[in-house]
């Protein structure tokens, strides 16, 4: 089913994140699950949007996952650039979770401008491979584009990709058929194969 990009986001806001809470607070009770209690100066996970409000607040200092760090990244956008294919993201949401980090928290957050640039590197040279593909389902007939590992973010962005692509391999087909060259390999598709655990951030 496609969503909106309000939609991907609203998922990705549920993601635990770990804050340094300046207040105390009992347990809160959520739908989605009870979260606390509160000590100040003790970590504690709670949801991201809730990180974002907090801080907003400047109830809270957050601490960073784990993968945002400039040496991990760059090692990350080194195999991207060098691998055919997409190289698994280290979270489903990661251009999201960026964002609204990068966003709220920034002073929280080490090397935070570098983060920044290395991660809409990555961002870039993803959207690259994934128009490549496109471009190559479109003229290479009998041949499908490999897409594993793309967030739900990233299949978002397709979306305006596909109709255009998929009618013109729609034509080519219908002429290749009554101009009785339809070979073998004819049969051209978009192989959307992506871990269901895997899921913009924008300068």
């Amino acid at each position: 089913m496609a969503m909106d990009p309000e939609e991907v986001e609203f998922l990705a806001e549920k993601k635990l994140v770990s804050i340094i809470p300046t207040f105390n607070n009992n347990v809160i009770h959520l739908i989605s699950g009870d979260i606390g209690p509160f000590r100040a100066s003790l970590p504690v996970n709670v949801p991201l949007w809730i990180a974002v409000n907090l801080k907003q607040q400047q109830k809270c200092k957050i601490q960073p996952p784990d993968w945002m760090d400039v040496d991990k990244l760059e090692e990350l956008k080194e195999e991207e650039k060098v691998s055919r294919t997409f190289v698994k993201m280290p979270s489903e949401h990661y251009m999201i979770e960026a964002k609204l980090l990068l966003g709220c928290a920034s002073d929280d957050i080490p090397r935070a401008d570098e983060i920044r640039t290395v991660i809409k590197d990555i961002w870039d040279i993803r959207m690259s491979k994934i128009r490549s593909s496109v471009d190559v389902l479109v003229k290479g007939a009998g041949t499908y584009a490999a897409v594993d590992n793309l967030t739900l973010m990233e299949i978002n962005s397709i979306r305006p990709l596909l109709p255009h692509a998929l009618d013109q391999l729609f034509r080519m087909r219908k002429t290749k058929k009554y101009g009785g060259t339809q070979s073998q390999n004819s049969s051209t598709f978009l192989s959307m194969n992506v871990n269901s655990k895997n899921t913009p951030f924008k300068s």
